[in-house]
């Protein structure tokens, strides 16, 4: 792979009319999936892909080509060549990225090869045998990753990094009344990863989930969100906070930078330099990806901004999109947020979430795997499956306790290359959440 990103880099700077950025990619994977406590199945998967993107002037022109090899490049330049003078113009475009400055170097695990078959299936047997009294059996997945990253231009960027992100997602389900919890870990050190105490959480969750199963009334309930649930509004909530979204018109934050948007107990950065997150040295065009504040004491302070929007918008380029994003910790203890609530819900996990307005942060969706009735004070039932309608700016506004510990939570696609993103955060507890309907179901 050497030569062949050698040879395409010398063909590429022989045309003096264009400009390039050359993306080389090596990934792999390693699933384990298990199914009724037992291993299902475990797969591997490689593959090596070039992307080449080619300016002349306000033109563009990209290809991607799989296990690349000489053949394949010089096809791909040739149709290239012969096509870019014939394409619009970008009135935007100004250039490719030009910031030469390198992370720090660091050791990055491949963690395919630190977690053996061996050590997952012995800590999938620790919490199958965890749950077994209560009558559930565990469901999910235990995803390894690891992907190696060069990035070249014709500004002189010549940059590596590497990433081995961790994905794991146990469904505890009971064999008879088909209630399900759910507990996850993420990130890449694993040895941030206690066993003991992912267990205890799992085996508390399957605890409530032994009790009655009710339906609740719609209405407005004060609500314990679980890490999972406000990770994932932030989440969305950050799609509105990119420089292209503020361009579209389509950002609940356009017009607000250095305005009060959340109460002071709100924070929210976006930090490669954090631990227990998924490190990430370089954006995906090579700027250099350093802490970014986005949310200060309820301040929004930043757009996640590229070099094409930078220059677009006018706002200074960051890089930064969002990989790293931490919500602030509180501090109060889990049993402290349950105990002061005379009457609401926990909810653990959410599922089919759609924007309804983007700008509005309006979205609906359901809650799934553990919603739970809280009742002076104590988790009492297990409720049915709701429907929810809100605005993530709402829900954010109306936090009243933050929880003093954080968790990684873990999300991916689980599409073609099992793609591992984490977002860090704890419990809150938000008034007023605004429940539709019931779905009557588990």
């Amino acid at each position: 792979m050497k030569d062949i990103l050698r040879s395409l880099v010398e063909t590429l700077s022989a045309l003096s009319e264009l400009k390039w950025v050359v993306v080389h990619n090596h990934w792999q994977t390693d699933f384990l999936r298990f199914y009724r406590s037992q291993t299902n199945y475990n797969i591997t998967k490689e593959n090596d892909s070039i992307g080449v993107s080619l300016y002349k002037g306000k033109k563009n022109y990209a290809f991607n080509i799989d296990n690349p090899n000489q053949e394949k490049i010089d096809t791909a330049i040739a149709k290239a060549l012969a096509i870019i003078d014939s394409l619009p113009e970008d009135p935007d475009f100004v250039d490719i990225e030009t910031d030469l400055r390198r992370a720090n170097s660091k050791a990055s695990p491949n963690n395919i090869k630190a977690l053996s078959l061996e050590t997952k299936t012995q800590i999938l047997d620790t919490l199958a045998k965890a749950v077994a009294p209560y009558k559930f059996s565990i469901y999910g997945t235990f995803i390894c990753n690891y992907s190696q990253r060069q990035l070249l231009n014709s500004n002189g960027l010549d940059k590596s990094s590497d990433t081995s992100p961790i994905y794991l997602e146990v469904k505890a389900v009971h064999d008879e009344s088909q209630v399900t919890v759910l507990e996850t870990f993420g990130g890449e050190d694993f040895n941030r990863f206690d066993l003991e105490d992912f267990s205890s959480r799992l085996v508390q969750k399957v605890l409530y989930a032994t009790s009655e199963i009710v339906d609740v009334e719609p209405g407005a309930y004060e609500v314990v969100l679980a890490p999972r649930c406000i990770a994932e509004y932030v989440q969305y909530l950050c799609y509105g906070m990119s420089a292209q979204a503020l361009d579209q018109h389509s950002s609940f934050f356009e017009g607000k930078i250095g305005e009060q948007v959340f109460p002071e107990n709100i924070t929210i950065v976006d930090d490669p330099s954090d631990p227990d997150i998924i490190s990430s040295s370089y954006s995906y065009d090579g700027h250099l990806y350093q802490r970014l504040p986005l949310v200060e004491k309820g301040v929004f302070k930043n757009f996640f901004t590229d070099c094409y929007y930078s220059h677009k918008t006018g706002l200074p380029e960051n890089g930064n999109s969002g990989n790293c994003i931490v919500l602030n910790n509180g501090d109060k203890s889990l049993e402290e947020m349950i105990g002061s609530i005379k009457k609401g819900l926990y909810i653990s996990s959410l599922h089919y979430m759609n924007f309804i307005n983007p700008k509005e942060t309006s979205l609906t969706g359901l809650t799934r795997d553990g919603t739970f009735l809280i009742e002076d004070g104590k988790i009492t039932k297990v409720v049915n499956n709701l429907r929810f309608t809100e605005r993530i700016e709402r829900i954010l506004s109306h936090i009243t306790m933050l929880e003093k510990r954080a968790y990684t939570i873990p999300f991916s696609g689980n599409y073609e290359f099992f793609g591992i993103e984490a977002i860090k955060a704890p419990h809150v507890v938000v008034q007023d959440f605004n429940i539709t309907s019931s779905t009557f179901t588990i």
